[in-house]
């Protein structure tokens, strides 16, 4: 079994095994339990009550962070013609349609995020195997297969987060960097959680929301308390 450091030690000390917190004192816990060198992101993760291999039970979503995520997001636009000058305007780092794909094709992956025009998507598909396991195959369901390509770059660029349920039912997603300070991050956490609950299956029995825990991507969790989560 691998031992602890000293400062993840230090930081496990600062939350109460087993308590479940208000939300911006969770969050104020875990901005406090960042002692990396560089600036942690705090991820949240959400365990829902689904059953992912129900396909009426998937929740996949998006939804842009009031503060963003903290870092520039490089954006690849599949596009042509007006669509592509549109792009550009909005502020896409990469415009293109089947020159980029066979740019990918041979191993180019210089870009965060993708979006791409519905005509484009015969290309674009053609790449499912090398964007599908990164996370950035385009998705009408996320907004990022779409005509209105302009605002779909400006809110990528804002701070835009894509998420998914895993197999375990669970939402992980991250919300911020611990240099926003605890009033951000508290307003990004909200604006995710809203989204989640919007997003509540209708085939979802019982407690849908079943815990909630923060923490910075070198620090321990804090767990958030369900009953201020049903307050919200």
């Amino acid at each position: 079994m691998s031992k602890r450091g000293k400062k993840y030690i230090e930081a496990r000390q600062r939350i109460e095994v087993g308590k479940r917190y208000p939300v911006q004192e969770a969050v104020s816990l875990v901005v406090g339990t960042a002692r990396a060198k560089f600036d942690e992101t705090v991820d949240v993760a959400i365990r829902l009550g689904v059953n992912p291999a129900h396909a009426d039970q998937m929740v996949r979503g998006s939804v842009v962070l009031p503060h963003g995520l903290g870092k520039s997001v490089r954006v690849l636009v599949f596009a042509k013609g007006e669509k592509e000058r549109e792009a550009l305007e909005a502020g896409a780092d990469v415009v293109g349609s089947d020159d980029i794909v066979e740019k990918i094709k041979g191993g180019w992956l210089d870009f965060d995020r993708v979006v791409a025009t519905p005509d484009m998507m015969g290309s674009v598909g053609k790449l499912g195997k090398i964007l599908g396991p990164r996370g950035l195959m385009p998705n009408p369901k996320v907004g990022t297969v779409t005509f209105d390509v302009g605002k779909a770059v400006l809110e990528l660029k804002a701070g835009k987060v894509e998420f998914r349920v895993e197999k375990a039912g669970i939402v992980h997603c991250p919300i911020g960097k611990a240099s926003f300070g605890a009033e951000k991050l508290t307003e990004n956490f909200l604006a995710l959680l809203e989204m989640v609950l919007k997003l509540k299956p209708a085939s979802s029995k019982g407690l849908y929301i079943r815990s909630v825990s923060l923490s910075t991507v070198m620090g321990p969790g804090a767990k958030v308390d369900p009953l201020a989560i049903r307050n919200i």
